[in-house]
């Protein structure tokens, strides 16, 4: 009987290592791809250096653990797509005055565009990594959920995946809790203090996001007027793309109260400040769609609403638009509402899609 195949996204992280692990216990044939999205990378790094004299940690663990489960790796440049796909989008969105979310766009435009494409050129059967979310497989449906592990759950960051892909993607962690991830790594024997996790965005790798922008945005610094609810003058910003919905700190205002980003008008290139009370919004437009329940757009429909990665999903009514978007009416009104982000719709652990908030 043949081995089923399966192409595996290694990042040299503690997920996907393990997740290779497991796929071999399994019985596939994995063969391990590192794509190499941002950072130049030191070819010169072999297993038999030390872990924190290697340029390149990361792919090195990546080697070293394919090697060890016998299978085949290689890392394929895939800079150009992640500079297109990602970091442009993201400057774009800043200085538009939106706040978008890189690591939505990098599993929907680079990482499992990427690796999708690769199993269909060499005729793979399946795709893998070490997300932490389900693919439901019955008779008559395929179905998206969260991870098992609600507190490493990350289909909010998968929901763009297309509905024709889920029938060749496979996530060997999702159903296993992080103790138990973290136990199977040692038994691979790896450097676990390498493998901690990271939170941050993985090209910001001085400063923050906002001398990241400065730095390959020089026209972001493009001053304008913050002013309050009713118009009045309160100040001067640096520009836009430095301020996102809820903001307190940095805005350089002293008022006699707390002020908080409420919106930024790009047209004018003023940013309106307001109480906290003022953040709170009841509904909201999300359009750019991508849906694994086509009905959301045919009647109003129940679910819960994840508005950011961190924040708990809440419950809406979703109200369908003739023109392709969904207006989100929160049963709770709702924080600081970012254009930009992504609205992901859940029915309990089932991802019934999501968009962009407009």
């Amino acid at each position: 009987m043949t081995q089923p195949t399966v192409i595996l996204g290694m990042s040299g992280g503690v997920d996907s290592s393990v997740a290779a692990a497991l796929l071999v216990e399994q019985g596939f044939a994995v063969h391990g791809i590192t794509l190499q999205v941002w950072e130049h990378e030191d070819e010169s790094a072999t297993v038999s250096k030390r872990w924190q004299e290697r340029g390149c940690c990361k792919i090195g663990i990546a080697k070293y653990v394919s090697k060890r489960l016998g299978i085949p790796h290689e890392v394929i440049d895939t800079r150009e797509a992640f500079r297109a796909g990602v970091i442009d989008d993201f400057l774009s969105g800043y200085l538009s005055g939106t706040t978008p979310n890189p690591c939505v766009r990098c599993n929907e435009r680079v990482k499992l565009r990427s690796l999708y494409r690769i199993a269909q050129e060499r005729g793979a059967d399946f795709v893998a990594t070490g997300h932490y979310a389900r693919i439901e497989r019955n008779s008559r449906t395929l179905a998206l959920r969260r991870a098992s592990d609600s507190r490493k759950d990350q289909s909010y960051f998968l929901y763009r995946i297309r509905p024709s892909w889920l029938s060749r993607i496979l996530f060997p962690v999702g159903a296993m809790p992080k103790s138990e991830v973290w136990a199977k790594a040692e038994s691979l024997d790896l450097p676990l203090e390498e493998l901690k996790e990271s939170q941050e965005i993985c090209f910001v790798t001085q400063g923050d996001y906002r001398s990241f922008i400065e730095s390959e945005a020089p026209q972001s610094k493009q001053p304008g007027r913050f002013i309050d609810v009713q118009g009045k003058l309160l100040g001067q910003h640096d520009g836009i793309a430095f301020y996102t919905p809820g903001q307190r700190r940095g805005l350089g205002i002293a008022a006699g109260q707390r002020l908080y980003v409420q919106r930024v008008q790009p047209e004018t290139q003023t940013i309106v400040l307001g109480t906290e009370e003022s953040l709170f919004r009841s509904e909201c437009r999300v359009g750019e769609l991508n849906l694994f329940d086509e009905g959301i757009l045919s009647k109003p429909a129940q679910a819960q609403v994840k508005v950011r990665y961190a924040t708990p999903a809440t419950p809406a009514t979703l109200q369908p638009n003739n023109d392709g978007t969904v207006v989100v009416q929160f049963h709770r009104p709702q924080r600081a509402l970012s254009p930009g982000q992504s609205a992901v719709f859940y029915d309990g652990d089932r991802v019934l899609g999501g968009g962009i908030i407009q």
